[in-house]
């Protein structure tokens, strides 16, 4: 398998699953975005050691721009809600010390969104809003103490809403 994501056409999802986590872990996500009418492909990522450690349960390669902003407001209404129920029924907060997120990455621009434990409805509402065209590349992270999304790339020139 290659490490390279592959990007795919609206119509598709991909979802990356750690090789260490127990069979129909995703179930959850796949029922989600099957619902709202995408077809997922489910790859397992093979296990890394090291500075290479996957740090996310989970990766989730779309256009995100078009699952963020494409939505109507029922039908955002309907992802949202679809999104939330799945991570909580996924193993995100089983390893408390440490919990590993949902990734989200656009799989036009690479950019990485990261659903941890610490994004709540507002987050979730923010996100919906925000302009990723803001952001050329990097990850963007909730910061709940600050209440908004942030990029942590390198770029001065990400700057979270």
């Amino acid at each position: 398998m290659s490490d390279e994501l592959t990007p795919l056409t609206e119509d598709f999802v991909d979802l990356y699953v750690d090789a260490n986590e127990p069979p129909g872990s995703e179930t959850p996500l796949v029922e989600a975005f099957v619902a709202l009418g995408a077809q997922v492909r489910v790859r397992v990522w093979p296990t890394r050691r090291g500075p290479d450690e996957l740090h996310w349960l989970f990766l989730v390669a779309l256009p995100l721009q078009s699952f963020l902003g494409g939505f109507g407001g029922r039908l955002a209404d309907d992802a949202y809600r679809r999104l939330k129920s799945a991570l909580h029924r996924t193993p995100l907060d089983q390893a408390p010390e440490a919990p590993r997120p949902v990734v989200l990455q656009d799989t036009a621009t690479g950019t990485r969104i990261v659903l941890g434990p610490e994004v709540d409805d507002e987050a979730y509402r923010k996100l919906r809003a925000l302009d990723l065209a803001r952001f050329r590349h990097g990850t963007l992270r909730y910061d709940a103490t600050e209440a908004r999304w942030c990029s942590v790339s390198d770029d001065p020139e990400d700057t979270g809403t």
